[in-house]
């Protein structure tokens, strides 16, 4: 009976990442980006004038929408070669070179990846609930492709932990003072009062197989192989996480201490505040406006915009009060496309407009959000359940949650 017929797909050693190679051309790609965005001023700006002399042709938006969908490609070509840039300079592994954390513990589970064997050597990372614990050089490598991959790992506050859960505490004020003379007398004051807020832990888990065979080869990087089969999994499960997620069994997503939200009383400073994008089912730029300025000044010195890529292409289209576009291309390498001068990140968790919806975040990512990693990267080999396959149950347990919902703001479509 084949795999398909017992219900199970076996992904097996379909690809490895290819982070090294050679760079790509990302100033030629910016070039690219910003002579179609001139196209697109030019041409939505004919577009416009034909409009307001009521001779609206379709041609003519036709012609707009297709370079407007091309600057989203070269948008996202862009982005993708900083992230291949990123990785190459990332380089692999960790600082200090090629130096293994514990050699003879790396060649162990080397070993016992391969051919199953269990060497005395195991013993020092055996998990508390099954397997192993990955050699340090292959957790690092896993966890730092995650961080080019994870929109909420470049943009949030990453802090690892151990244990099974994490309790912040939070001073509510209420402490009082008064003046008093030299001789007067001093009575106690009210005493301040502390809340404390937890973080649950989730588990995100990948399964990839492979035949005995390809793992008898011995060309086969086993190391780039595991983290390539796993990385753009974590990274997926975790995307929709730390955005979205109830906090059971799954961290607490931003998006749900929004007013309104589900976890909209859970933190003891209040949700994060919601702004009205100014017109039904739509983004206007009065809208995009209020978002900026309703967020406090000393919180706007790394604050950034984040939405998917399909809300940037309607916010492309949208001028300030003196005719100039609110979104501006990449102009250096590397760096990201602005929106009112402020960073825009793409995320493709965040929700389209629509009714209702909170299509656009704006703040400072890191002084809001944190995602808590717990150390360590388990994997069990598994040669039994899927003949002639051998799984690797790999789990990574990782939280997350709101620290401070005043650095941030939303943008929640109007009904």
């Amino acid at each position: 009976m084949s795999n398909m017929q017992k219900g199970r797909v076996t992904r097996g050693l379909v690809s490895v990442h290819a982070d090294g190679g050679n760079p790509p051309d990302v100033n030629a790609l910016v070039e690219a980006l910003n002579k179609a965005f001139a196209d697109f001023k030019a041409e939505h700006n004919q577009q416009l004038e034909e409009v307001k002399k009521g001779n609206a042709d379709a041609l003519q938006a036709l012609k707009v929408d297709n370079i407007n969908g091309e600057i989203s490609r070269l948008q996202a070509a862009v982005d993708a070669a900083n992230t291949q840039l990123a990785a190459i300079q990332m380089g692999g592994g960790a600082a200090g070179g090629d130096t293994l954390a514990d050699a003879e513990y790396s060649g162990a589970f080397l070993a016992h990846f391969r051919k199953g064997e269990v060497q005395a050597a195991m013993n020092k990372g055996v998990a508390d609930d099954g397997g192993y614990l990955a050699p340090v050089e292959w957790d690092r490598t896993i966890t730092g492709r995650l961080v080019i991959l994870s929109d909420m790992r470049q943009l949030a506050n990453v802090v690892p932990c151990s244990g099974t859960g994490l309790t912040k505490l939070y001073n509510m004020g209420g402490t009082a003072s008064g003046w008093v003379g030299e001789e007067d007398a001093r009575p106690a004051t009210a005493t301040g009062k502390l809340k404390q807020l937890g973080f649950g832990w989730g588990e995100v888990y990948a399964n990839p197989g492979a035949t005995q065979q390809l793992l008898d080869d011995s060309e086969i990087d086993l190391e780039a192989w595991l983290s390539g089969e796993v990385d753009v999994e974590f990274a997926r499960q975790e995307g929709a996480g730390f955005f979205a997620g109830d906090g059971v069994n799954k961290p607490f997503g931003i998006l749900t201490y929004v007013t309104g939200g589900a976890n909209a009383a859970k933190h003891p400073f209040g949700a994060i505040g919601a702004i009205n994008s100014g017109a039904a089912a739509a983004i206007t730029a009065d809208g995009l406006i209020d978002l900026v300025y309703d967020l406090p000044s000393a919180f706007t010195a790394n604050a950034r915009f984040a939405m998917n890529r399909k809300t940037m292409g309607a916010i492309r289209k949208l001028k300030d009060t003196e005719g100039n576009y609110l979104w501006q291309p990449s102009l250096i390498a590397g760096q990201p496309s602005t929106l009112l001068g402020f960073p825009v990140q793409d995320v493709a968790a965040i929700p389209d407009v629509a009714a209702n919806a909170i299509a656009a975040l704006f703040g400072d990512f890191k002084q809001t959000y944190t995602v808590y990693d717990r150390k360590g990267v388990r994997v069990l080999r598994d040669p039994f359940t899927n003949k002639p396959y051998v799984h690797f149950y790999t789990t990574k347990r990782v939280g997350g949650g709101v620290h401070n919902p005043e650095p941030m703001r939303a943008l929640k479509i109007a009904a």
